[in-house]
């Protein structure tokens, strides 16, 4: 275990007992201890993530590393794998063999299971195309989708096929003893931004809130789904108003996040470390206000530029938090990556982040 003691700096406080469910009431065993074993990390400690960090990678050279077993470039510079780990399901809805990154769904189900009987917690987003007019993608921008996805007989037939296929692939992922794995799902993201579909400029409020509340219900209701917790997460948000503009209720959110990015460094370090805190601090009150875990689903500063990026940037964001997790994204490319690699810039200091009592990462899951 990388640390002899875990130190309570954090507020020990947590979701009074009744609240401690998942707001699926037919949610599996394994989901609801997923649930409670967040809400017991948090008093902890804070989760960190990454995207697609066992897909591929970079090496010291910066050359790509893809799909060797059991590798990550996290696991590589700490000797630890990230506590929470991120998937995209995108071109799952085409029956694609692989997703919009190019990884194949069999290795996205096995790096799950893997995660999963290690003992650590899986996400998944889902960048899925314009069910109106399914040639468009995700970043297609198209005024009024869900609007028409809700007065065409067509469209509304393609998208509960795609949702189908989702169905099938998350009821699909199994353990040793076959049960069915429990997964965060944090569908129609960053949309308080409108470079998606679903985007603030491409919908009203109303019809945001209806599309969350009907796929949540048409998975649990019409496929019995029972294995997923369902993750609300804005791009940046001005205040607690508009945070909550397009927020679909209670009843169909378990945990309430944002997307966030640092650019523009080192110019912008001060202000970023600024407007993430606020963020953070709106954010803890609302959850506390709703009794629903927090975290910041994305984040990250693109090649870590940075040299003490992580102590000194994102440790004041995130210390005097009761976030569950923050996820940096991927390793894609030497010109587009999160996390460091070996002789990356960051390594050293990132060594020094992971080596605080209350960062969590697989081994500390693994020891409670």
């Amino acid at each position: 275990m990388k640390k002899t003691t875990l130190l309570l700096v954090f507020c020990c406080t947590t979701l009074p007992l009744w609240a401690q469910k998942p707001t699926d009431k037919k949610a599996s065993k394994q989901t609801l201890l997923l649930y409670q074993k967040l809400v017991r990390w948090r008093t902890k400690g804070i989760m960190f993530g990454q995207q697609d960090a066992l897909a591929y990678g970079l090496n010291a050279d910066q050359s790509r590393w893809v799909a060797e077993p059991k590798r990550c470039d996290v696991q590589t510079v700490t000797g630890d794998y990230p506590a929470v780990i991120g998937y995209d399901l995108g071109k799952l809805e085409f029956d694609s063999t692989h997703n919009l990154d190019g990884v194949a769904f069999a290795k996205i189900k096995q790096d799950i299971q893997d995660t999963y009987q290690r003992g650590g917690i899986n996400t998944i987003s889902w960048h899925f195309n314009n069910p109106v007019t399914p040639t468009k993608n995700t970043w297609d921008k198209a005024d009024s989708t869900i609007k028409y996805m809700f007065a065409s007989v067509q469209a509304m037939q393609t998208y509960t096929a795609w949702l189908d296929k989702l169905a099938h692939f998350v009821k699909s992922l199994k353990g040793k003893n076959g049960e069915t794995i429990p997964v965060l799902f944090r569908p129609f993201h960053e949309h308080t931004g409108s470079w998606f579909w679903w985007g603030a400029n491409h919908c009203s409020p109303e019809e945001y809130i209806k599309l969350w509340r009907f796929t949540v219900d048409y998975l649990k209701n019409k496929k019995g789904v029972h294995n997923l917790l369902y993750a609300y997460s804005t791009d940046h948000f001005k205040d607690e108003a508009h945070y909550l503009e397009r927020y679909p209720g209670d009843a169909y959110v378990d945990l309430i996040g944002f997307d966030y990015y640092h650019r523009n460094a080192p110019a912008s370090n001060a202000d970023f470390v600024k407007e993430a805190t606020r963020m953070v601090q709106t954010l803890e009150k609302l959850g506390k206000q709703k009794h629903k875990l927090t975290a910041i689903t994305e984040m990250g500063l693109e090649q870590v530029t940075e040299p003490t990026w992580w102590t000194q940037i994102v440790w004041p964001i995130v210390q005097s938090s009761q976030l569950s997790y923050f996820l940096v994204w991927r390793n894609g490319r030497p010109d587009h990556y999160y996390a460091p690699f070996e002789g990356q810039k960051s390594a050293q200091d990132f060594i020094k982040f992971y080596r605080l009592p209350q960062t969590l990462f697989l081994k500390d899951l693994q020891a409670h």
